[in-house]
Parts: structure tokens; sequence; C-alpha cells
């Protein structure tokens, strides 16, 4: 009898809690070496051009994709065989997760849109790092609801669907018609196989290798393939027990877990974290870019998320998570302000301004920096006033 593997959610909350505090340390690292005797070594290795590609496109396009890929994986599990596989499930989420990318983009084009060519940075602040935000939930222990944690894990996944839908269609230029059609055709050999019943891996995985190759040349950012291919690998649906171990999607999924959440991300972090303070007078330290991304995070999650959720109570649309009060609730919305790794993602596509793109970093570092701690805080002392009425 083979073993199943221990339930995905259970696995998942662990992993990136764990992974999102190797990622803190990760960043931390980065901008330490970045503004040490080690910064020139730092940046000069990122630009050593290891086959047609430098090694910060290497991490950023390539690995990158095991990272979508990932992804992908999650949202369809969720979608076919999770918390978001029925329309009741996904309501609530959806909703919250809408509005934690509408209103972020608004206030970022508030501050910085009137600035000639930074409109193009509005998706910056759209998306959560469920492995920070998981992972300062992890550090409070008990003193959060596994509620909270599992609506926030929710919305991040669907804010992540809306963050590769933008990159998709918004840091897309110039298409490659062959090579678009190459990538379709590909897609078409994999749905085959999932239609006519093959189970085995290897067969899917070599296409996505093609896959994201032919993306890659096609103009798309090559990151897409991953969850394109993802969307593509069967599943075998378990309702209300473990995955099943004969499931190529979840095997896929435990197999990547581990290698991404404690391997490519934290990887990643190192390599997009690291920003040079010198020369950086107060100027741009409060410049509209930093400002609009640190503002959209911070604030903009926040009353987007919160708003949400209150609203859909208030009108009996649906319930706040349930055992956890509206402070706690509060403090997990103050957590989706935590956009650190598809944020430094977007904004290296939006901009190529070496200058903007620090900005960019200084702007998702510090609101990401903000939210975290506030987060932290109240959700501390939500668990102590609720210990005290209990």
């Amino acid at each position: 009898m083979s073993k199943r593997p221990p339930s995905a959610l259970r696995a998942f909350l662990r992993s990136e809690a764990s992974g999102g505090i190797l990622l803190m340390g990760a960043a931390a690292l980065a901008l330490v070496v970045a503004n040490s005797p080690l910064a020139d070594t730092y940046f000069h290795t990122l630009h050593l051009m290891a086959g047609p590609m430098s090694l910060a496109h290497w991490i950023n396009d390539g690995l990158m994709a095991l990272f979508f890929l990932l992804v992908g994986l999650e949202i369809k599990r969720e979608f076919v065989d999770g918390h978001l596989s029925s329309w009741a499930d996904r309501g609530l989420p959806a909703i919250a997760a809408t509005a934690g990318m509408i209103v972020p983009a608004l206030i970022y084009l508030a501050i910085a849109g009137p600035v000639p060519g930074l409109a193009r940075g509005w998706a910056i602040p759209a998306a959560t790092d469920i492995a920070f935000a998981i992972g300062v939930m992890a550090i409070l222990g008990s003193r959060v609801p596994a509620s909270l944690k599992l609506f926030l894990t929710t919305v991040a996944i669907v804010d992540d669907m809306g963050a590769v839908a933008v990159i998709a269609l918004a840091y897309t230029s110039g298409i490659h018609g062959p090579a678009l059609l190459a990538a379709a055709i590909i897609m078409g050999v994999m749905f085959v196989l999932n239609r006519v019943g093959v189970q085995k891996l290897w067969p899917y995985l070599g296409l996505a290798v093609l896959l994201w190759l032919a993306v890659l040349l096609s103009g798309v950012h090559a990151t897409i393939a991953g969850v394109l291919a993802a969307s593509l690998i069967p599943i075998r649906v378990t309702p209300g027990a473990p995955d099943s171990a004969e499931s190529p999607l979840h095997r896929l999924e435990h197999g990547l877990h581990k290698w991404v959440a404690f391997g490519i991300v934290p990887l990643f972090g190192f390599a997009n974290a690291g920003v040079s303070l010198k020369g950086l007078g107060m100027e741009h330290l409060v410049a509209p870019l930093p400002l609009g991304v640190a503002g959209g995070l911070f604030l903009g999650k926040q009353l987007g998320v919160f708003l949400a959720v209150w609203l859909c109570a208030r009108f009996g649309i649906a319930q706040r998570p349930g055992g956890a009060t509206w402070l706690q609730t509060y403090g997990m919305c103050l957590l989706c302000g935590i956009g650190f790794t598809m944020s430094l993602f977007v904004g290296g596509l939006a901009f190529s301004d070496p200058l903007l793109i620090d900005e960019v970093k200084i702007g998702v570092l510090g609101g990401s920096l903000v939210s975290a701690l506030a987060g932290y805080l109240v959700l501390r002392v939500a668990a102590e006033r609720k210990k005290v009425q209990d």
C-alpha cells in the first residue's frame, strides 16, 4: 500500500511559515550585503552571464517559473478539491482579494500616477506574499485563529491569480506568433494526455520545459508557462480525505513545495531585495514611486480587504472568519499588505531604469515591513483582549 501524503493545507501552512521566516532572513541579508564592502561582488555576480541570460535573469525568468508552477498547482487544487471548490467558499475571498487589488492600485495611481512614466507600476502593490505573511503569523503561534490563517491563504491565492493575469496582459510587449503557436500546440498535447488518462508525471514535465521555452520566445513573460502547465496536470479528487498518493498534481505539489519555499523564493528574495542606499538621498526615499508603492501596500491592502469583509458581513453576503474578533480580522488585513515576492517581481517587469527599480525596492520593503509590524502588534493585542474576555 502506498502511503498517502499529509494534508496539503497543513503541509502548505507549515512550509509557508518556515519559508516565510527564511525569506525574511534572506531579504535582510541582501540589504546588509548591498550596503557592505561586498556590494560590488554582490551586484557583479548577479549580472554574470550564464549562457544566453544573466544569473539574475535565470533566477527571475527560469527558477521563478517553478514558483509560478507551484502557484498554479495550488490554485487548481483549491478550485477543484479544496477551500475554493464551491461558489459559497469562493465568494468572500474573491471579493476581498479583488478589493485588495483595486484599492492599492488606486492609491498608487493617486500618488505616483501623475508623474510621467510611473503609471506602469500600478500593479506592484496588488498581491500579498503568502510566505511572508504566514511567517509573521507563525511567530504569533496559537494567538492567531486557524480560520484567519486559512482566510489569508485563500485571499492570497486568489490575488495571485489576479497578479498572473496582470503580468500576462499588462506586461507583455511584442508577440512572436510562431512561438505562441508552438506554445498552444504543446498545451494541446498536454490536454490530450490529460484526457486519455496519462498519470505519469514525466511526460507533463518534459512538455512543461518546452512550453517554458516557447512562452519565453513568444514575448509573454516566461513564468506564465508555469501556471499554464499547472492547469494541465491531472488531479485525482479526494473530497473530505487526505490527498491521493496516485494524484499527479498532489505528487508534484508536495515534491515542489520545499524546494520552492526553502530554496527558490529565498534565493529570489536575496537576489532582488538588495538595494544600495549609498547615493540615495531623502528625495529618493520620499519620491512618488516608493511612496505610491508603500502607500498602496500599507493603506490600500488593509482598506480594501477589511472593508470588503465588513461590508459582506454587514449586508449578509458572508460572515467574517469563524472564531476571530473584528480586531483580529483587521490584524490579518494588515498582513495582506506584505507584498514582497510578487511586488518585487512585478516591479522588475514594470521598470527597467535601475534607479526606479531601487525606488520600487524601497517602497516594497518599507510598505511590507510596516504592514508586518502593524499586523503583528494588532494580532498580539487582539489575542490578549480576547483572552481577557474569555
